[in-house]
């Protein structure tokens, strides 16, 4: 099978799960990944003939993208601020929507040696990036899941990162264990009843205990999250959270309630409601 036979393969069988536009990506992601292959090369090559394996690795892949598994498990990556992460079902698989996250957490911290506490880590996607990004920060990411610490840990020693990964449940954390100049979270913020507008990759295969919260109860981690800020942050320390764009006023409330000051909403690059930030106000 050449090159452009195995194109046209990946888009007859995939046609009627995906968008033309997915499924470009998708052959640039697979190409790379199975044979390094950059996008000039699949234009370049069009009339080589591919290797076998590549033959079976294709009919694998297409088998269980027909079944809506998120390609990013089927590879086992992700990419996520320039970098290649380690993902599995134990983890979310980055968005690019964080990654603006990240860039206002490098911009508007530019000092040196910053302690930086990440909640609900994950992959580690964001505590990682921060640490390759800022000067000498000093890291620590925490969950409540074992099997996502073990993901972040890896995709640390990988990217040749040094953080420290500590297993905590920010609902049951009471007592801060250091003052931190930064803290930033990307919790569970989607309710119940928005489960029937989400994509099955998503509903189907991506954790549960990192995506959902109650009808009853959307502020679930917010709440806790706040609270720990008002008090773990150092005076002047700054708290960053990305947020269900339907939520923008009460998270804000939430951090108000807690006591912090200078609340901002941001939007995402697609004009929606997305970040949330707030400031420990120094004691007079």
């Amino acid at each position: 099978m050449t090159t452009r036979e195995a194109i046209l393969q990946f888009r007859s069988e995939l046609g009627a799960y995906y968008d033309s536009r997915e499924l470009e990506g998708m052959t640039r992601v697979i190409f790379e990944d199975v044979l390094l292959w950059q996008p000039i090369d699949i234009v370049m090559r069009e009339n080589e003939q591919l290797p076998e394996f590549f033959d079976c690795r294709l009919a694998s892949i297409i088998a269980r993208l027909k079944r809506h598994e998120p390609l990013q498990y089927i590879l086992g990556k992700a990419r996520f601020h320039g970098h290649s992460f380690a993902v599995t079902p134990a983890v979310l698989i980055p968005r690019p929507e964080t990654e603006q996250l990240v860039d206002m957490i490098v911009d508007e911290n530019p000092g040196s040696d910053l302690e930086v506490l990440d909640i609900g880590t994950g992959s580690g996607c964001i505590a990682i990036s921060l640490a390759r990004a800022m000067k000498f920060a000093q890291v620590t990411a925490t969950d409540v899941s074992p099997a996502a610490l073990e993901v972040a840990q890896q995709n640390a020693t990988a990217l040749k990162t040094h953080m420290k990964c500590v297993e905590q449940d920010i609902l049951t954390c009471r007592a801060p264990s250091q003052a931190w100049d930064i803290i930033v979270s990307n919790p569970p913020y989607i309710t119940e009843q928005e489960k029937a507008a989400m994509e099955r990759n998503v509903l189907y295969y991506e954790p549960a205990v990192a995506l959902f919260v109650p009808d009853y109860d959307p502020m679930l981690f917010y709440r806790p999250i706040a609270t720990y800020a008002s008090r773990a942050l150092k005076n002047g320390g700054r708290l960053y959270l990305e947020i269900n764009r339907a939520m923008g006023n009460l998270v804000c409330d939430t951090l108000k309630k807690a006591g912090l000051s200078d609340i901002q909403v941001h939007n995402d690059f697609n004009g929606n409601v997305r970040f949330v930030t707030a400031i420990k106000s120094s004691r007079e």
